[in-house]
């Protein structure tokens, strides 16, 4: 059997966390993996979208089509599931001309109603599917998962003195970090000796902050990260944000650190208060988050948990069976799918509890109810 990904590109970190980390899931399961980049060029991209023919099943990540190429792989793929770990159907949040996009929504509408399985990094993604028309049957959400036996755990550390924090992501979302100035200056000035980890393409200045530069690198990253003493999230608080699916907070939880963050979509999930590190709103939050992570002792023990939580809920391992059933088809419900809702906006700003082992959705009042305090997840 054989399952064609239709991706940005291979190698992108879309691609290595959502798709071919389970390779080996595929592989157990009797199918082959052939992940291509979505051919540019209108020949090119029609011969690509008829050869589907070719496979048991096709997924399509992130990308939305304009309305005839969909229809050209909807028609040549036999199972199509649509991946996405990010709010497609909306600018992002720098865009000068805001975040709402008329053409995403209705390109994402089209795309979540013709496909026989929608894959949501998270429960604010499934709900933009529903939202959008996706029969409610064939939406999961499998969160973005890291392998934690790739990522050397923190050793336990008796350094005095403040943390070392660190954060981890590419020169567009370090916009985040800059925004926070005032926050980095005065924990700068609260806590001499402060130091930033950023493992990035580019390294901000923040007066009184010791900012080490670590040029990224998909070798290194993950020694980088054992290297600091806690994680660091920052994101902005709207529905592009909101779609996010908080791998670099996975990251620094699989090296075994405790993370701050601010309370915003998946973090919110994510991090439970004083026992795998700290939600942080204002700069007092954070200076006392800060504070609380000088003590060693408690530190280790928020970063043990951390990982063990990994372990269980966001492991490639835990959600391996959802992915593979999922993107083959293996758990589609029997018969054709039934007609589409009709589509909705996705405008959608609660934070969700997301189903539990990828298990398809139910309606949303039986999801509130299972929704656990401040939005943390049960696990799978």
């Amino acid at each position: 059997m054989r399952l064609l990904a239709l991706v940005d590109s291979p190698d992108h970190v879309c691609c290595r966390y959502r798709v071919r980390a389970f390779e080996p899931a595929l592989h157990d399961a009797g199918w082959s993996l052939a992940c291509e980049p979505l051919a540019r060029g209108l020949v090119p991209r029609l011969r690509q979208l008829r050869s589907a023919s070719r496979y048991d099943a096709v997924l399509l990540q992130r990308k939305l089509l304009p309305a005839w190429q969909l229809s050209l792989l909807r028609r040549h793929a036999r199972h199509l599931a649509f991946d996405l770990d990010d709010a497609v159907f909306l600018r992002d949040s720098y865009d000068p001309r805001g975040t709402a996009s008329r053409r995403r929504a209705g390109r994402f509408a089209r795309t979540v109603r013709a496909a026989d399985v929608v894959l949501a990094g998270n429960d604010f993604l499934a709900d933009a599917a529903l939202r959008a028309g996706a029969p409610p049957e064939r939406v999961r959400t499998i969160p973005t998962c890291v392998d934690p036996a790739g990522y050397p755990v923190k050793e336990a550390s008796r350094r005095g003195g403040p943390p070392e924090l660190v954060w981890i992501g590419s020169s567009s979302t370090l916009q985040g970090i800059e925004a926070r100035r005032p926050t980095w200056e005065r924990l700068g000035r609260e806590f001499p000796g402060l130091r930033l980890r950023v493992i990035c393409d580019r390294f901000p200045r923040f007066e009184g902050v010791e900012v080490v530069a670590v040029p990224w690198s998909e070798a290194t990253e993950a020694e980088e990260l054992a290297k600091g003493d806690a994680g660091v999230g920052l994101i902005p608080d709207d529905d592009w944000s909101r779609g996010k699916c908080g791998l670099k907070i996975l990251q620094y939880q699989a090296a075994g650190l405790p993370v701050i963050a601010n309370p915003v979509g998946s973090h919110v999930e994510m991090i439970e208060p004083g026992a795998t590190g700290f939600l942080a709103t204002s700069d007092d939050d954070w200076a006392a988050a800060v504070r609380a992570l000088a003590d060693p002792v408690a530190r280790d023990r928020m970063g043990r948990e951390a990982r063990l939580r990994l372990e269980s809920g966001y492991s490639t391992a835990a959600w391996s069976a959802a992915f593979v059933a999922a993107a083959t088809g293996a758990d589609a419900p029997p018969g054709p799918a039934p007609p589409p809702a009709p589509a909705r906006a996705p405008n959608f700003t609660r934070e969700r509890t997301r189903t539990p082992g990828g298990l398809p959705h139910g309606d949303r009042a039986d999801r509130r109810a299972a929704a656990g305090p401040r939005g943390i997840g049960t696990g799978p």
